[in-house]
């Protein structure tokens, strides 16, 4: 019987914490909004450091590469391309695209920084 009550417990517990979110979407989105922002924060961090790395030194002109895909963040770009390491942050590289320095990951060649 005490078994049987811990269990009914358990259930009414579990199943009203998924009552709470009365917002449904709403409430969802603010709640995924509030983790972003504290994960985003320090990899925005990084990423920011990244390219005052970039924008605000004098790294030697390296030639651009004329790429006729999308360059938006997120995207993978090809493996061929000449990656040049981004002095300090050894997680990112960058490339000259189209006249246009873009920060990716140096393990993925994912773009995360296009600087105009």
């Amino acid at each position: 019987m005490r078994t049987l009550v811990i269990a009914a417990a358990a259930l009414l517990t579990a199943s009203s914490a998924y009552a709470q979110n009365a917002g449904g979407a709403l409430g969802g989105a603010a709640g995924g909004a509030a983790v972003g922002a504290v994960v985003g924060g320090p990899v925005g961090a990084v990423v920011g450091g990244a390219v005052g790395a970039i924008t605000g030194s004098t790294l030697p002109s390296e030639p651009s590469v004329v790429y006729q895909g999308p360059v938006v963040v997120g995207e993978r770009l090809p493996p061929s391309f000449s990656y040049y390491p981004v002095p300090r942050y050894r997680d990112y590289s960058y490339v000259i695209l189209n006249g246009r320095r873009v920060i990716v990951e140096r393990r993925t060649h994912r773009i995360v920084r296009i600087i105009e």
